[in-house]
């Protein structure tokens, strides 16, 4: 054998066994190009020929009209994603939206810009069928900016859609009247590590029936009229399910970072909303708003039973007051505890009017922060809002960083020192997470790794290890089997390294 078949063959056998390392992780799918000189011109055409499992990959191109994606499907472990090749230069601009995504099922979204709608940005629904609503669907690293109208104009706008992630998705210059994020009767939802700025009517809105959403890790920067609408005024005929006797029930708001606003908090019709360990900085006329606006009391519950826990309220005196609240409501059954609040311009003037008595306040103290000119809103190590904190199931800080159970709790959004120790961990230790994201089942790579000492906890920071399947592959590598848990971001602890994974 000469030298050019021996390295020919070489070549050949380390191909081979390339392929036999990557090939479970193919599942054979497609790639579909959409873009100019590309065999398809738009997504809607390349989404008719799309199978579980294919990607529509879509290039450079300011992309116009309204694309219409209806009645496609991936399955569990095979997505059908549409991601675009660069954020910022695959751009859907102008027309009344973007994408439309209408009785869909397992959709990943990703990479993608929209601009100048005078509808929606991108819309997601159930196609009117509220039996079998929208479900799977993740929109993740998302630019909406400039909306190209100032009514009722949502950059993202979700019907009948369940069980879904929006992550790290960027929102900026709303409508005037619009939303960032419009659920109408949505379910089972997440969204995390977003930026809001410059909104109209508000950031996120939850209404007409929604319920088990988990809104953390958020930055929220000039949030509108109500930053959050946590509930609304939502037409009878739009409710999912259409006997709800809530506008939104069962909502998570935590570890979110909240710069001015009218009012960063409006709870609306909603019941067992929990306000948790946020930052709110400078309010401008209200810290929160209590309002019922649907009101028929044979059949909707007043808004009531509601927290609001271990939150930092920073402000001026230009705040008008501090809760308002409206008829019809039934603010009493409100729940206050351990949240700090200081008057930053007048020290003295910082106890609050709250509808009901609050427990373990802290008042006019200054909460400590590193820089707040800068933007640093992590404490300092005198700060009074250390271990002041209620223990609460919420375990994940704005950093993204777990909390170690059993821990005491600080008040605000970034707990002081588990971000330097879980960065330690990382240094002790190379660890590598592959595919991450991952779909039903991931690797960790490690020098010194062992299934026992491996923990999982989701975003709530409750420990779910029982629900995943971890096997040695090797010395040094590990799988784990995630294939009960649904989207979202989970977090990986072991003594000595921590990691983060987000499934899809």
């Amino acid at each position: 054998m000469n030298s050019k078949t021996k390295i020919l063959s070489l070549q050949k056998t380390i191909m081979i066994l390339v392929l036999m390392i990557i090939l479970p992780f193919l599942s054979f799918a497609g790639v579909i190009e959409v873009g100019p000189g590309k065999t398809y011109i738009s997504p809607q055409s390349a989404a008719q020929v799309a199978i579980p499992g294919d990607t529509i990959l879509i290039f450079p191109s300011i992309y116009t009209g309204s694309n219409l994606v209806t009645n496609i499907h991936g399955n569990e472990g095979q997505y059908i994603y549409f991601l675009g090749v660069n954020p910022e230069l695959v751009v859907f601009n102008g027309g009344s939206q973007g994408l439309h995504f209408s009785d869909v099922s397992y959709i990943h979204i990703e990479g993608l810009s929209f601009t100048g709608h005078t509808g929606n940005g991108m819309n997601i629904d159930d196609g009117g069928s509220f039996d079998t609503p929208t479900r799977y669907i993740n929109v993740v690293n998302c630019h909406f900016y400039d909306m190209g109208a100032q009514g009722n104009n949502d950059f993202l706008k979700m019907s009948g859609v369940d069980d879904f992630l929006v992550s790290g998705c960027t929102f900026e210059n709303g409508a005037n009247g619009g939303s960032g994020i419009d659920m109408v009767g949505c379910h089972q939802g997440e969204i995390t590590g977003c930026t809001f700025k410059s909104m109209g009517s508000n950031c996120i809105q939850a209404k007409g029936g929604t319920q088990f959403i988990d809104i953390f890790t958020n930055r929220f920067e000039d949030g509108g009229q109500r930053s959050l609408n946590l509930g609304g005024s939502t037409g009878l005929q739009f409710f999912r399910p259409l006997g709800a006797q809530f506008e939104a029930a069962d909502i998570n708001v935590y570890a979110n970072i909240f710069y001015r606003g009218w009012t960063p908090i409006a709870y609306v019709g909603s019941i067992r909303v929990h306000v948790v360990n946020n930052t709110i900085i400078n309010p401008e006329n209200w810290v929160m708003r209590i309002l019922q606006e649907t009101v028929d009391v044979t059949r909707f519950l007043p808004c009531g039973d509601n927290s609001f826990v271990n939150n930092i309220v920073y402000f001026s005196n230009s705040l008008a007051t501090y809760v308002n609240i409206g008829p019809n409501t039934d603010a009493a059954s409100f729940e206050f505890k351990n949240n700090l609040w200081y008057n930053h311009q007048t020290p003295t003037n910082s106890s609050p009017n709250l509808p009901t008595l609050e427990s373990n306040r802290i008042t006019g103290l200054d909460p400590l922060f590193v820089d707040i000119s800068s933007g640093d809103l992590a404490l300092t190590e005198d700060s009074p809002s250390i271990d002041k904190g209620v223990l609460t199931s919420f375990l994940t800080d704005y950093n993204g960083d777990v909390v170690p159970q059993g821990a005491t709790n600080d008040i605000g959004a970034i707990e002081y020192g588990i971000v330097s120790s879980l960065n330690s961990f990382s240094k002790k230790s190379t660890v590598n997470v592959f595919p991450n994201p991952c779909y039903t089942f991931c690797f960790i790579e490690s020098e010194s790794i062992e299934p026992k000492h491996l923990s999982l906890y989701d975003a709530s920071g409750a420990n779910i290890s029982d629900k995943i399947k971890v096997t040695s592959v090797c010395k040094n590598i590990v799988k784990i089997n995630m294939e009960q848990l649904r989207p979202g971001i989970y977090h990986l602890m072991t003594p000595s390294f921590y990691k983060k994974i987000v499934k899809i």
